[in-house]
């Protein structure tokens, strides 16, 4: 999945960059690949691999092209999942389990992060290692930074796919993977390479494009300092009575798992939740007519990897899968909105006063508050689910 933390940040990270150095970004490229050699020379990486990278340096109209354009993430849950988790990926997923098993159990004995989770971000991001991308990475990383939307969070990563070179862990020739520079078979950036690559292997270089044990064990590391908690669970598919309150099913509505079970939520099964203080929000990617999950604090990991909660529910949800849960019950969702429709409907809620995070066509986090505002406030089933009856409504 190119750029699947980067396209996702747009608005929280349009900030200003530092004046340390000259031109920090936009205005003429030679110029500003000067500022960057002296930034590196400043951080006391080798004048040797400054110059071989930045000569490498170009702007990449691809990258500018694919960074504005995140349609992927406007498909409802249902369409992604569907796709993204193929028989494929899942008979691959575990066929990896079984063979890396030695290494998996090694991880997760020293971070806490079960086979699992590691193998679906390995298998979504590039199946396994089959698909690294063909994006050269610091011309595509010197795109980014010289365009002015993002300047600080590009330029960080730049200097630090620098260091990479100095490090002699990959040459400019071998940087290549997705147009917003991330690397290797889980689509690490560059200051994640550096911060949390392991030699597993114990080769004498860390090399998260083809060397395996290297990238088990190196995720497992990121994945733990996103704040993974170790023994807990993640997610799980749940069933929901038909007169539940459906205000309560909402993300950010964290209740203890108890709470849950009194409303007559079970698991997938028809069987007893358990009855604890496990604190968990009810997901309803696609309203109350669809597939309805139990999200743990382990869940906001998946949302720490990619802001998209369609991306992270479907890698929370193949994880699952993987971990032995079988498939989930899609139910019989209301028919929602195209991606026009939306935009329409982000309109009109913001029109009406409401953040919804951008006219997008996207239907994040944001866009679900405001639908259940309106919907309780129209007397309708506070779901979050933008349908065509509210749009009309309206």
């Amino acid at each position: 999945m190119a750029g699947r933390r980067i396209a996702i940040a747009l608005a929280c990270l349009l900030t200003g960059a530092p004046a340390a150095f000259a031109q920090q970004c936009g205005g003429d490229f030679a110029a500003f690949l000067d500022g960057v050699r002296q930034e590196a020379l400043a951080k006391g990486l080798a004048r040797d691999a400054v110059d071989t990278a930045v000569r490498t340096m170009r702007i990449d109209e691809k990258v500018l092209q694919r960074d504005r354009a995140q349609g992927v993430f406007a498909q409802n849950w249902q369409q992604f999942a569907s796709r993204m988790i193929s028989g494929y990926r899942l008979k691959q997923g575990k066929a990896n389990l079984e063979k890396y098993a030695s290494t998996f159990s090694t991880v997760e004995a020293e971070t806490g992060v079960p086979g699992p989770v590691i193998a679906s971000f390995w298998g979504l991001e590039t199946d396994y290692g089959a698909v690294l991308g063909d994006f050269e990475t610091l011309p595509a990383l010197a795109t980014l930074a010289h365009d002015c939307r993002r300047p600080d969070l590009f330029r960080a990563h730049l200097i630090a796919a620098i260091d990479l070179v100095g490090r002699g862990d990959l040459e400019p020739s071998q940087m290549k993977g997705a147009w917003a520079g991330e690397l290797g078979q889980t689509q690490l950036l560059p200051e994640e390479y550096i911060k949390f690559g392991t030699d597993a292997d114990g080769n004498g270089r860390v090399d998260l494009r083809k060397d395996v044990p290297d990238v088990l064990v190196t995720t497992g590391k990121y994945i733990q300092s996103l704040g993974w908690r170790a023994g807990e669970p993640w997610l799980e598919a749940v069933r929901v009575p038909s007169n539940f309150p459906w205000e309560r099913a909402a993300l950010v509505s964290k209740e203890p798992r108890s709470a849950f079970a009194e409303l007559g939520v079970t698991k997938a099964d028809g069987s007893p939740l358990e009855s604890d203080a496990m604190q968990a929000s009810l997901v309803l990617p696609m309203g109350r007519g669809g597939p309805a999950f139990l999200a743990f604090p382990n869940f906001d990991i998946y949302l720490g990897w990619n802001k998209s909660l369609v991306y992270s529910l479907t890698a929370a949800y193949f994880a699952t899968r993987l971990d032995g849960a079988g498939p989930v019950d899609m139910g019989n969702p209301q028919p929602g909105l195209n991606v026009e429709e939306t935009k329409s409907l982000q309109q009109k809620l913001t029109d009406k006063g409401y953040d919804v995070g951008g006219i997008d066509g996207i239907i994040g986090e944001n866009t679900r508050a405001a639908v259940r505002q309106e919907q309780q406030k129209r007397g309708l089933p506070a779901d979050g689910w933008p349908t065509g009856e509210l749009l009309s409504a309206l």
